[in-house]
Formats: structure tokens, sequence, C-alpha cells
């Protein structure tokens, strides 16, 4: 899936079924479902889900909780606008499914 085809199913109500439950959260959480993201990826391993879990906690504002999932991802803080940060994670994300 391409980055634009994943923004145009953010207008569905669900996510496609092709999605793996890390780049489901990223869905969820792109259209502000903030808890149903966290719920997916928070049981989730591997430096994507860490990465996709510290944008949340991002998000949400409580940094300390992000720069921990940003160590745990082998990343550096977000520190831009979460919008362009999102867009990152889900370049990398969707490549990865290629």
């Amino acid at each position: 899936m391409t980055p634009r085809k994943f923004r145009r199913s953010l207008a569905a109500d669900d996510p496609p079924e092709t999605l793996s439950d890390v780049q489901r959260a990223l869905w969820y959480g792109a259209r502000g479902d903030w808890n149903r993201a966290h719920e997916l990826v928070q049981g989730e391993n591997g430096a994507n889900a860490a990465w996709v879990h510290a944008w949340l906690h991002r998000v949400e504002g409580d940094l300390d909780n992000a720069r921990h999932w940003y160590g745990r991802a082998g990343r550096p803080e977000g520190s831009g606008p979460t919008e362009d940060e999102l867009g990152e994670i889900m370049v990398e994300l969707l490549a990865d499914s290629d």
C-alpha cells in the first residue's frame, strides 16, 4: 500500500484488512482514535511498534513516556509537527510491507 492510499483509507470506517497490527495502530492514531491505536501497539514488539508507540505518546502530550519509546525504537525524539512524523512513520511502515 502506498502512503497516498493509506491516507485515502483514513476516510473509511475501518482500516484495510491488509494492514498489520502496527500499521493499524498508526491508522487509528492518524484518525485521532488514540485509545484504540494504543491498545493495538502496546503489546507489539520491535522498533517500528516502539516508534508508533512513541509517536502516540507524543501526540497525547506525554513526552516522558514518548522519550522512553523513542529510546526503545532506536530513534531520536520527534521534535517537528506530529503530522510530519506521522508521514515519516507511514512511509517507513508501508515500505516494510512491500
